[in-house]
């Protein structure tokens, strides 16, 4: 566990939705928030090959890595199933990984959304094996894993792998009983098997932020923080999370986050109970739980923007109006609408919430095409 004592604080930058300029990142504001996040005594940085079609690892490097000395902080980075396809492969992705952040070592490496439909091709590759021998070169100073299945799932790679040093798990105050998410147990595993805990969705992809009516009252009548820091401030309560990652999209929510975490305080009973009471408010609500990650899209042969056409629907759901009508007009093109959907599944096999995606695409168009 000797990397708890290289975390400056339990809170960390994701770098996974970072401002954009159209298509490329906005790296100026990137810069100004990365050095506010610094100058408030943070130092923990995720990023991913995939992440922003590749556009995070530059990021890192144009707005982290050569402007501040490596010693001003740790840097995880992922071994994603998508960019190998034998033991051969992980090394010369690691070393591109590395010119990409320019960095000469991560301060972690872990091992990418791991779950019951990937873990054989990990297996097969030896990629756990492979990365821990790139950690006795020196490239990686702790290996660890990225998990989104059942806890059962985490139990049986984590009895595979012992040596594991970390586990990055969503967590926040909606999943930790759901019943297809398992945060909860999924955490308790990590627990059992004495793992420390990275949290990542701690505010659910946003959805924890932009609230309902009926579920922002009652935060508001705490008079105190934002939506963001009573869901940040649940999941990095638990004792076996050492960091929360929040991936931050603009300066606004950057000064936020640290404000609240500078001098990080774990929720209080009052605001224990307006976070249960909250999660029923949004249990009982019909959104659709999308957190954007994206990781359909990567997967869709139609090229379908769901996360997109899913934030449509709820924001009908919520609002009503003309606009939703409108942005959906904008999101589906011909040929990439939801009703384009051939339901091929392959969306549904890598997606983090185990969304039924093809019958809520169904309902999108229903409602969007008629």
């Amino acid at each position: 566990m000797g990397f708890f004592k290289e975390v400056n604080k339990k809170f960390g930058f994701g770098l996974m939705r970072l401002p954009m300029n159209g298509d490329d990142v906005d790296y100026a504001q990137t810069s100004e928030m990365v050095d506010i996040f610094i100058e408030n005594g943070f130092n923990y940085f995720d990023t991913a090959h995939g992440y922003i079609n590749g556009l995070s690892e530059a990021a890192v490097k144009k707005c982290l890595s050569s402007r501040y000395p490596r010693e001003k902080y740790l840097l995880t980075n992922k071994l994603s199933s998508p960019h190998f396809n034998s033991k051969e492969d992980i090394r010369p992705l690691l070393l591109s990984q590395l010119e990409a952040c320019g960095v000469e070592y991560f301060d972690f490496y872990l091992m990418h959304a791991q779950d019951s439909g990937n873990y054989g091709k990990y297996k097969r590759c030896r990629a756990y094996e492979t990365a821990f021998e790139l950690k006795k070169e020196g490239l990686v100073k702790h290996v660890g894993m990225s998990f989104h299945d059942k806890a059962a799932v985490l139990d049986e790679i984590l009895t595979d792998h012992p040596e594991i040093e970390a586990v990055q798990i969503q967590l926040n105050y909606v999943d930790y009983d759901d019943a297809s998410v398992q945060s909860g147990l999924v955490y308790d595993v990590c627990v059992k098997h004495g793992k420390p805990v990275i949290v990542m969705e701690p505010v659910k992809g946003g959805n924890l932020v932009n609230l309902p009516s009926a579920a922002l009252d009652i935060f508001e009548q705490l008079k105190g923080g934002s939506p963001a820091s009573y869901a940040i401030r649940y999941a990095a309560g638990f004792e076996n999370v050492f960091m929360v990652l929040s991936g931050m999209s603009n300066l606004e929510q950057m000064r936020d986050n640290v404000s609240f975490m500078r001098d990080f305080k774990p929720l209080d009973e009052r605001e224990r109970a307006a976070v249960e009471t909250v999660r029923a408010v949004l249990k009982s609500a019909d959104d659709i739980p999308c957190t954007s990650c994206r990781y359909c899209m990567e997967k869709c042969p139609k090229g379908i923007a769901i996360p997109e056409l899913f934030a449509c629907m709820n924001a009908l759901h919520r609002h009503g109006g003309w606009n939703p009508y409108m942005y959906y007009e904008r999101s589906a093109p011909e040929g990439k609408k939801a009703s384009d959907c051939i339901k091929c599944g392959t969306c549904e096999r890598v997606c983090p919430q185990h969304l039924k995606i093809r019958n809520l695409l169904e309902n999108v168009a229903q409602t969007f095409e008629k």
